[in-house]
């Protein structure tokens, strides 16, 4: 959803090789995400394409991406701290065994 925000005007092709997933798999989470109404596909012309889809994030597509980052944050600060606390305890466990 991030790379449809950034770059409306990516072809599924190009979608597929940015995220490194097939064409098909592309095409089907797009179909997806459309159907769920968090993204719409407007036709338009450009000089150097016969046919081309701009992908714009609606606004439940907004929320959800928000929602999406919100909790992937979240998800990695609770992985920072634990590894602060588990870098922590084996330093006190070298400093036990007399080791710097």
């Amino acid at each position: 959803m991030r790379l449809l925000a950034e770059n409306p005007e990516l072809t599924q092709r190009e979608l597929a090789e940015a995220l490194g997933i097939s064409l098909g798999a592309t095409n089907y989470c797009l179909r997806a995400l459309i159907d769920r109404g968090l993204v719409k596909a407007e036709n338009f012309r450009k000089s150097h394409r016969k046919r081309a889809y701009l992908y714009t994030l609606t606004p439940s597509g907004i929320a959800e991406k928000l929602r999406v980052t919100r909790a992937f944050l979240a998800r990695k600060q609770t992985e920072y701290e634990a590894i602060e606390r588990e870098i922590e305890q084996l330093r006190q466990e070298l400093q036990e065994e007399g080791r710097p």
